[in-house]
């Protein structure tokens, strides 16, 4: 169960990649404390599920379909949130994309690098051009990115995913040192394994296990403790923190 943030009624909050697993969790987070939610994805249907979800439950959301490596697309978006939800005051910028195969970076095509790199690293950096403009005029708002401990540590993740996740790292930090002046913080969470819809395609139930006993708290982290990471850091309670990378893992990264 989401903790409830009363703070957070009634303000604006975007969730790009907000239609599936750790972003619909949030989404659906965000909205139980009284947030306004557009959510944010590629799938139109997706997107209308999540939407009715929260709708079900009691909460206010909208959804917007475009995809976050086309600056246009991402500024039809924030259009259409400040024209029917209002001004954004809390963005989860987590869509992410791509694909790349593990393997020798040597193996790896120029196509597969910029897939992954712009569907992450790119993708981050133009929803923060669209949107920061806004909350430093207003001098107000709360960023969250996503990262992964795969850009925290050396694991058997595809080169440019590490590369991109250890790259928005930096750049949560740059933007929060540059964003600090105008009230606008600008944090990160770092998730290691989840069980998501997408885990259990492409993970048995035995390598699950696996990779859970490599946690010292010897579990797989759910979409709900991401999601209750990100409205701390979305809401008052951490209202003297910026620029932070807050590790979602299971104590699999301690730094």
């Amino acid at each position: 169960m989401n903790r409830i943030y009363p703070d957070l009624q009634g303000k604006v909050a975007v969730v790009t990649g907000g239609s599936r697993g750790i972003g619909a969790a949030t989404a659906y987070a965000l909205a139980m404390s009284g947030a306004k939610v557009l959510v944010n994805g590629r799938d139109s249907a997706a997107i209308d599920a999540t939407v009715k979800g929260i709708a079900a439950a009691g909460g206010t959301a909208d959804g917007f379909a475009a995809d976050s490596t086309d600056f246009a697309a991402v500024e039809a978006m924030r259009g259409h949130t400040e024209s029917t939800l209002g001004p954004v005051e809390i963005l989860a910028v987590f869509a992410g994309g791509g694909i790349a195969p593990p393997g020798p970076i040597e193996r790896l095509t120029e196509e597969e690098w910029h897939s992954s790199v712009d569907g992450n690293l790119t993708a981050t950096f133009l929803v923060l051009k669209s949107f920061l403009p806004g909350m430093k005029e207003r001098r107000s708002g709360s960023i969250i990115t996503m990262a992964s401990t795969a850009g925290r540590q050396a694991s058997q993740a595809p080169a440019p995913y590490a590369a991109a996740k250890a790259g928005i790292v930096m750049l949560t930090r740059h933007v929060a040192a540059e964003t600090g002046p105008y009230g606008v913080r600008v944090n990160c969470v770092s998730p290691s394994a989840v069980r998501t819809e997408r885990t259990a395609r492409h993970m048995s139930p035995e390598a699950q296990e696996q990779v859970a006993a490599l946690h010292p708290l010897r579990r797989l982290g759910t979409p709900e403790d991401v999601a209750d990471a990100t409205l701390f850091l979305a809401s008052d309670a951490s209202s003297w923190l910026t620029g932070l990378t807050i590790d979602v893992a299971g104590g699999r990264v301690m730094s």
